[in-house]
């Protein structure tokens, strides 16, 4: 099954002096798949991001991206492989408009780098392909705000734009419903749901709602360790799971932040 790993993690550790935040995780996500890292407080979930994402370098283990070991990888490295993060607060410029933002992320791929001074009309070239960007997160009739004026959950569509702009391999989405209302939630969450259709997602995320209705498979971390690891229906069950989030019945768990 080696063959249809995307991302594969082997005896993960990263100590800071001598506490462990992240012990011997091994993570295994599949090619196609959404699939969700979650936990209680103080878990390792970012952490364990932080690694995959080369923000922080592990104290022992490996990373394998597509067969490759990126354990030493600069961050940039991996962005050139294809992993993409986006991150928990949203990243994004505030003063330039809806389009202008998606323009800015695709110039690396389009071979202009982030050359802000460039003529306008080059600029424009660029356009059809973040109109259907735009398209694609429900964003083309604000295309013309400035981002600063979005509602949150239209800002978070918008760095989901972005990041798509990137062509990721691999998305790495960094609590993206985190201080949502309720209808924000439920945009974003099929957002998620419909970008995912031809690519892999890993996503950490603390609103269990989420996570049951389009996680397919769920690793949950306590302590930095894995203890379970499935489909929602099976580790929502999982007593080790239950216990962790510090409830006794699997009704604990639906509303579990983490």
């Amino acid at each position: 099954m080696s063959g249809d790993l995307v991302l594969e993690t082997r005896g993960l550790v990263k100590e800071f002096k001598g506490f462990v935040a992240v012990d011997g995780v091994d993570l295994r996500v599949r090619r196609g798949e959404i699939h969700a890292l979650i936990g209680p407080n103080g878990a390792g979930k970012t952490t364990c991001f932080n690694l995959l994402t080369k923000f922080l370098a592990p104290t022992r283990g490996q990373i394998l991206f597509e067969g490759h070991d990126i354990t030493r990888e600069k961050p940039a490295q991996i962005a050139r492989r294809g992993v993409v993060r986006s991150f928990q607060i949203s990243a994004t410029f505030p003063h330039l408009t809806v389009l202008q933002n998606v323009r800015i992320a695709l110039q690396p791929k389009q071979g202009l780098s982030y050359q802000f001074w460039r003529n306008e009309r080059v600029l424009d070239s660029l356009n059809e392909r973040a109109f259907e960007l735009l398209d694609t997160v429900g964003l083309r009739d604000v295309a013309a705000a400035v981002t600063v004026e979005l509602p949150y959950g239209r800002k978070r569509a918008l760095e989901i734009a972005t990041t798509l702009a990137m062509e990721p391999r691999l998305m790495l989405l960094d609590e993206p419903t985190q201080g949502m209302g309720h209808e924000d939630v439920e945009r974003v969450t099929q957002l998620i749901k419909k970008v995912a259709a031809n690519r892999t997602v890993l996503m950490v995320e603390h609103n269990m709602n989420v996570v049951a209705s389009i996680a397919d498979t769920i690793t949950v971390l306590a302590r930095g360790a894995v203890i379970a690891e499935g489909p929602y229906a099976e580790v929502s069950k999982n007593p080790q799971v239950l216990q962790a989030y510090m409830g006794s019945e699997e009704v604990e768990l639906q509303g579990a932040h983490g």
